[in-house]
């Protein structure tokens, strides 16, 4: 059975929006939630993103697309194994980009009182001559969405304990995440830039 600890951090998942780090996050609406006979909590949630796409992508998207993102979220929490197992995808842009997102939340082995987070991400596209500068800057975005995304989550975990959440390790995480993203988007557009030239010549 789940630790009053495990339920805890199941339900600041759950409730991890809105918070000061994810502003970005528009929506988020609950597609289904299910109990299978083998007691393990199957969900699945449809979330609404600010995303903005850079000058040299928007003009391979519709106006109406540039700007927002569509991610399914599926979430299963099994009490027999004591873990919680999410995955997510973008349905937005997905032929000119796929971004998959698995993360496990289990015990720790050293440790029963912490849970620790194992996650795995895949980022491709398909664009001919394109796709290595689009797979650069899919991951410049995907970097800094995880840094976002776990301070958002460990503010809501502070604040439902009670506690004051840290802004100092929030800003010092985010404004790495925000060097290394600036160097990736650069890489990106110099390849893009690199690509386009091969085109015309």
């Amino acid at each position: 059975m789940f630790s009053s600890h495990r339920v805890l951090i199941c339900i600041a998942f759950w409730q991890r929006y809105p918070n000061p780090y994810s502003n970005h996050v528009l929506t988020e609406d609950i597609i289904f939630r299910e109990v299978t006979p083998t007691n393990c909590l199957i969900s699945r949630r449809l979330l609404t993103k600010h995303s903005r796409a850079p000058r040299w992508m928007e003009r391979y998207l519709p106006k109406h697309m540039a700007s927002s993102a569509y991610v399914i979220e599926d979430s299963i929490v099994d009490p027999q194994e004591r873990t919680m197992t999410t995955l997510s995808w973008n349905i937005s842009h997905a032929r000119l980009m796929s971004v998959e997102e698995r993360c496990v939340y289990q015990i720790n082995p050293e440790n029963n009182s912490w849970t620790e987070l194992k996650r795995e991400a895949w980022i491709s596209s398909n664009v001919y001559g394109l796709s290595r500068a689009i797979q650069e800057f899919g991951l410049a975005r995907f970097k800094t969405s995880v840094t976002k995304t776990m301070k958002g989550f460990e503010y809501v975990l502070a604040k439902m304990q009670g506690e004051t959440p840290s802004k100092t390790l929030a800003v010092t995480a985010t404004e790495r995440a925000r060097e290394t993203a600036m160097a990736a988007k650069e890489k990106a557009k110099d390849l893009a830039s690199h690509a386009q030239k091969k085109q015309f010549v």
